[in-house]
């Protein structure tokens, strides 16, 4: 038996490898037979961990002056929400906080809470003739003969409008409720001012993080270039429809699979666990919250019954990373000697969670089977770390956190659960022997 000892590494900033699969001959005389196992990252990833779209409650969905709206968001360290709202009395100027957003977390991963009102900024979209803010505002109002990029807005607009501080117009507070979890209130203060103004519905959204980078850090727009993806809507209209489906299209899942933990067997159960028990203390919690496989493979050497343990990483990154745009997801392949009898299980990190892992249900499968055998996957909860957003949690692993302990017995993941509604397992991983 054998296996490769392998720590996960940084997730981004790293190239992938293409596995190929090479087809074994099965032996006519029923002794072992050369398959090719292949475990493949298939899933189409997203740039944004949460988005949305807000407005007010009451009779109106414009926030009027002394009104306030809250929306609320999980949060690992390093993430940002970042927002955008009309200043309805103009022609298209709107609230946003510079990219990538409001700061939530201190250096040593304390939560932000309190005023954070200084964060917020005035912008001009560029596609309107400014007029003298205020309710007599023309709208649309006069275009620009030439789209104008995004600049902010600092005392007075291109046209000599003047205009107070945007802190001044709109007070921010941060308040943060537990499990990475936090509010943010958009309270409009413009009433006292020289320029009261009513806001429009808004949109709102979080960008994933991986290693230190920021999947998106300019997630609704970037100043200096010309306005897009509905934007504009928005910031003449108060209209918050395309922006909001822009930035829905672009939510979802990201998660990288850690080093994949490949057991073959005969005669005996899956040795890797069972659902509906605890964690038996073999290794397998250091898979499921850190993508540790080293200990679970050097204990599963042990077992009687088992043949042979794989540790798989992928080539040049180590993590198999999903589908980031035109880049093909990572993909491992493993050559096999398979006996009649024998049986194949598997286990991998979701990346981005606390204690979620990938596994084959029940006993595995046969191994001398061909073709795709991912219908035998699931996703299983440790339930040896609390559970935050995937992706979004201050304690999960790969993103910085060290996992807060809990004692449940090991189930699947429901979907949706309380977080998210995850894709189909087989739109995730795929596995294939040939």
């Amino acid at each position: 038996m054998k296996y490769r000892n392998l720590k996960w590494l940084p997730l981004m900033g790293l190239p992938l490898l293409i596995a190929s699969c090479n087809t074994g001959d099965e032996d006519p005389e029923g002794m072992d037979s050369l398959s090719t196992l292949t475990i493949e990252n298939v899933l189409e990833s997203k740039a944004l961990v949460q988005s949305g779209t807000f407005q007010n409650a009451g009779s109106s969905p414009v926030i009027m002056p002394g009104e306030n709206i809250t929306i609320r968001f999980s949060a690992a360290k390093g993430q940002a929400v970042s927002f955008a709202t009309m200043y309805g009395w103009s022609n298209d100027l709107f609230f946003a906080p510079d990219n990538p957003g409001i700061s939530l977390y201190e250096e040593d991963g304390t939560p932000i809470q309190g005023d954070v009102s200084s964060q917020i900024k005035l912008w001009d979209n560029g596609t309107r003739i400014n007029q003298v803010p205020g309710a007599d505002v023309e709208h649309p109002g006069t275009a620009e003969s030439t789209p104008q990029q995004i600049i902010e807005v600092v005392g007075s607009d291109s046209q000599g409008n003047s205009y107070v501080s945007a802190s001044s117009l709109m007070n921010l507070t941060l308040s943060y409720e537990g499990n990475s979890t936090f509010a943010l209130t958009i309270e409009n203060s413009s009433g006292s001012t020289s320029n009261p103004t009513p806001f429009s519905p808004g949109v709102w959204a979080v960008s994933y993080i991986a290693g230190s980078n920021l999947l998106d850090p300019s997630p609704l727009f970037v100043p200096g270039q010309p306005t897009a993806n509905g934007l504009t809507s928005l910031a003449e209209m108060g209209q918050n429809d395309t922006l909001g489906e822009y930035i829905m299209a672009r939510t979802g899942i990201f998660t990288p699979l850690s080093p994949v933990l490949v057991v073959v067997y005969n005669g005996i159960d899956n040795p890797i666990f069972n659902s509906g028990e605890k964690d038996r203390g073999e290794g397998l919690k250091e898979l499921a919250q850190q993508g540790d496989a080293s200990g679970l493979a050097a204990y599963l050497e042990t077992v009687e019954g088992v043949k042979d343990v794989y540790v798989l990483a992928e080539e040049n990154s180590t993590v198999l990373l999903p589908k980031i745009g035109d880049q093909v997801g990572g993909s491992v392949t493993q050559a096999l000697n398979i006996s009649t009898g024998d049986r194949l299980a598997i286990a991998t990190m979701y990346g981005f969670s606390n204690d979620w892992f990938f596994a084959s249900v029940n006993d595995g499968v046969d191994a001398t089977v061909k073709g795709d055998i991912s219908s035998s996957i699931a996703l299983f909860d440790n339930g040896t770390a609390v559970n935050q957003f995937p992706g979004a949690g201050i304690t999960q692993f790969n993103l910085a956190g060290t996992p807060l302990d809990e004692s449940a017995v090991i189930q699947v993941v429901p979907n949706p659960n309380s977080f998210t509604t995850l894709p189909p397992i087989t739109d995730i991983i795929r596995v294939t022997l040939q």
